[in-house]
């Protein structure tokens, strides 16, 4: 059972179309288009991980909700980061969740509130059997993330861009 000792305090906002437009024009757009504070820099990904989704959802408005999620720290309204999944579920129900958190908000369990909440809306979905994600190969605060949301580490494999990372993998209980 997946477990957070502060899940209100985090609130995933879908990047639809126009969200992912804010989030192109800049840091000051995002942050009166959200009404929340954007802290510099927000996200790790980088503008090229949105430019990629927007072609998506561009493409196929109704796949929005499988891309990318912003988390908000609800009762100080601050972007914390960004998240979400890497497309629908494939024909065997997996679909893959990825998550990052501001520098400034390491170390305080948002990681785990955002990874339990992409869990929980998956599974609300009869489509999806199996929820993968993929760490560094090495034990690191991901890793403890996922551990606690129920995952376990299922392979080992050699990523071109990444180079060798770990395979985490939750299934749909019986």
């Amino acid at each position: 059972m997946l477990r957070s000792m502060h899940a209100n305090q985090i609130k995933l906002i879908n990047c639809d179309l126009p969200l992912i437009k804010a989030v192109l024009q800049g840091d000051d757009h995002l942050a009166d288009y959200l009404e929340v504070e954007v802290p510099n820099p927000w996200t790790e990904f980088g503008r090229s991980a949105f430019e990629y989704v927007i072609k998506k959802v561009e493409r196929d408005p109704d796949v929005a909700p499988w891309w990318t999620w912003l988390p908000i720290l609800e009762d100080k309204r601050i972007l914390v980061g960004s998240c979400g999944y890497k497309g629908k579920p494939d024909e065997t129900g997996a679909i893959e969740i990825g998550y990052e958190v501001s520098k400034g908000f390491r170390g305080r369990g948002i990681a785990t509130q955002i990874a339990t909440k992409l869990v929980e809306r998956a599974w609300g979905f009869a489509a999806v059997k199996t929820i993968l994600a993929h760490t560094l190969a090495e034990k690191n605060a991901s890793c403890r993330v996922l551990e606690k949301c129920g995952f376990s580490r299922v392979d080992e494999l050699d990523d071109p861009m990444a180079g060798m990372v770990w395979r985490w993998k939750i299934s749909r209980e019986s």
